[in-house]
């Protein structure tokens, strides 16, 4: 009895833990529940877990696919998502997917792991910070796309991930901490690039790799088949072709680690593998369509309500616009560069706003808004629509007439500038590129 009271006790005690473990939860756009943490002074949000990690009643909260929003708005604040928490999906057996939006910087330590059911990992070019073990003993993991912003594959970061086939680390990637891809036993290949300068003890150990790929010109030590903290497995120094880059065989075979390897060749290529190109936006019958002409390419692709609202009050003003990021990566490619674009829509002519039995009536046409280098591109817009383009600050800085539901505007806003497009009587805000 005594027994049973001080574990009620202890129970009790552990509410207030509970309690206090998120800041807030909100409901993203498909009803999935999830939980926040204010950071960087209140201003941004970070997605966390329902209750303390030491506990897996409240650790498998999230399931299915989770759609993480790039804002939230809370208390009539509206704040930017720009970090995944420290263990924030531990454990989530039956989570199959998450989107990551583009706000995303940072990926905390062990913030998916042992997620079993996860199968694909789309990490976007703005998170530039991935945690030791973050995606570890994701067991069925089989495809990781990785951002050409992060700079580091931090320690255990894949570690267990033994559905995976094949990883190409990008450019901007400097080093591969320890333990990085530990026990990925499916891989049959890895691309390193040129950019890297150190690979940690047991990156690849207990992974036996037929094809290992180097762009590295200049090859630093790694640590050798014989230690116990190998950098690749026996086996794979053993048995695996190491392909390197036209012209450097020598030094390779002359480096310590890598001239462990029993087969290497020159591969002919170079050490700066050929970038994608960028893809083409277009829409057409409520359909978005992404282009690339690199074949085989694969269009990783990010889309923002920026219409989402709460608040309170007698009115609200509805604009009905996506902001929309693409970028096309392929293995052995570089990633391409990030085409973007505004889809919004337009009173149409003749205008027939109203209410009839409970359901607005309202013809609109959708424009799709690009930029490039300087020029905006408007199109779908009837023609003889007048399209121009202001500053922040209400200065105009060009305006021209749809021709062939197309308008095009060259301007002098600097990229990374906000421009003010105005398509009839509509005004939409874009970043210029």
């Amino acid at each position: 009895m005594i027994m049973k009271k001080q574990l009620l006790f202890f129970v009790l005690m552990l509410l207030p833990l509970v309690a206090s473990a998120y800041d807030f939860s909100a409901k993203n756009a498909d009803g999935v529940t999830i939980f926040y943490n204010f950071i960087n002074d209140d201003k941004e949000l970070e997605v966390t877990d329902y209750g303390p990690t030491i506990s897996s009643i409240y650790s498998r909260v999230y399931k299915g696919n989770v759609v993480i929003p790039e804002e939230v708005t809370y208390m009539n604040r509206t704040r930017k998502v720009t970090s995944i928490g420290y263990y924030a999906f531990y454990d989530c057996d039956d989570l199959t997917s998450v989107t990551i939006p583009n706000s995303v910087t940072s990926i905390g330590s062990c913030a998916f792991m042992s997620c079993y059911d996860l199968t694909s990992v789309i990490i976007p070019n703005s998170v530039t910070s991935i945690g030791s073990g973050a995606f570890s003993d994701c067991a069925r993991l089989t495809s990781i796309t990785i951002s050409n912003s992060v700079t580091s594959i931090s320690s255990s970061a894949f570690e267990g991930c033994y559905s995976i086939t094949s990883v190409t680390i990008p450019n901007s990637v400097t080093s591969i901490e320890k333990r990085a891809f530990y026990r990925c036993s499916g891989l049959t290949s890895i691309t390193i690039p040129n950019s890297v300068t150190s690979i940690g003890s047991s990156a690849f150990e207990r992974c036996d790799i037929p094809t290992v790929i180097s762009l590295i010109e200049n090859p630093f030590t790694i640590i050798g088949k014989t230690s116990d903290t190998r950098t690749f497995s026996k086996n794979t120094f053993i048995n695996a072709t190491l392909y390197v880059p036209k012209g450097t065989i020598d030094k390779y075979k002359g480096t310590d680690g890598w001239k462990d390897f029993v087969f290497i060749e020159e591969s002919g290529t170079s050490s700066t593998p050929e970038k994608c190109e960028k893809p083409t936006i277009s829409y057409s019958n409520g359909k978005l369509t992404f282009t690339s002409s690199i074949e085989g390419a694969i269009c990783i692709y990010s889309i923002a309500d920026s219409d989402i609202k709460s608040g309170s009050g007698s009115e609200v003003q509805l604009g009905v616009t996506y902001n929309i990021s693409v970028y096309a990566t392929k293995s052995g490619y570089e990633n391409s560069e990030t085409a973007t674009a505004t889809l919004c829509w337009i009173d149409a002519t003749p205008q027939t706003e109203g209410i009839t039995d409970g359901v607005a009536q309202i013809a609109a046409r959708p424009v799709l808004v690009k930029t490039d280098n300087g020029f905006i591109t408007v199109e779908g817009a009837d023609d003889r629509t007048n399209v121009s383009v202001y500053t922040t600050d209400g200065k105009q800085v060009g305006s021209t007439i749809s021709q062939n539901n197309i308008a095009t505007i060259a301007t002098s806003i600097q990229p990374g500038s906000i421009a003010i497009v105005k398509v009839g009587e509509k005004r939409v805000k874009v970043v210029m590129r």
